[in-house]
């Protein structure tokens, strides 16, 4: 079985599906201490990764069903790829800092780690158009916004002396993002092909 084919296995589709319901709810549980005290205008904004991959949810959900979800796809290939980065990053820093991790940590880094691979797996599925990517793009950047000029970004305390480098660094984060999900979807899909 070649691995386009794997991708779409039903069965592989499943796994994924469960596995991602899964982490949505143990992502929404881990910011529920800082949801607690998120004012209710800001709420959809503070949980950035169980969000993205309750993107995928929906995509997942298409792709057993045989259809496809465009809005969703360029939502959950965005910000997979962003926050699946993003957490790596974060938790290596922590390293650095105090020079250990505990292994909710290795799992967090490990987890994001496929989580921003997953949305890129399925690519050649998506059926993203210009329009779909504005979207995703403007919800990426105005999360940033929201994160860093209202300070709702997530919580990671050793950090705090950093939040304006953090800041930067996810503002180009989401720019690279955006633009590796046109490269990918949008830009490729419609390139000429060479005669």
């Amino acid at each position: 079985m070649n691995f386009t084919l794997l991708l779409r296995d039903k069965k592989v589709l499943f796994i994924l599906l469960v596995v991602n319901i899964i982490g949505t709810l143990y992502g929404f549980i881990w910011y529920g201490g800082q949801l607690s005290v998120t004012p209710n205008k800001y709420l959809i904004f503070v949980p950035d990764s169980p969000t993205a991959s309750l993107f995928f949810v929906f995509v997942l959900i298409g792709l057993i069903l045989r259809t496809n979800l465009p809005l969703f796809e360029a939502l959950a290939i965005v910000t997979l790829f962003k926050y699946g980065i993003w957490a790596v990053v974060m938790n290596v820093l922590v390293l650095i800092e105090i020079g250990y991790l505990d292994w909710s940590s290795y799992m967090l880094i490990f987890s994001h780690g496929a989580m921003a691979i997953q949305g890129l797996l399925y690519k050649s599925f998506y059926k993203i158009k210009g329009w779909h990517l504005v979207v995703a793009a403007i919800w990426t950047l105005h999360n940033d916004v929201i994160d860093y000029l209202f300070n709702m970004m997530p919580r990671y305390s050793v950090l705090d002396n950093y939040i304006p480098q953090i800041g930067y660094f996810t503002f180009w984060l989401s720019v690279i993002s955006i633009g590796i999900t046109y490269f990918l979807c949008i830009r490729k899909k419609n390139a000429i092909p060479e005669i």
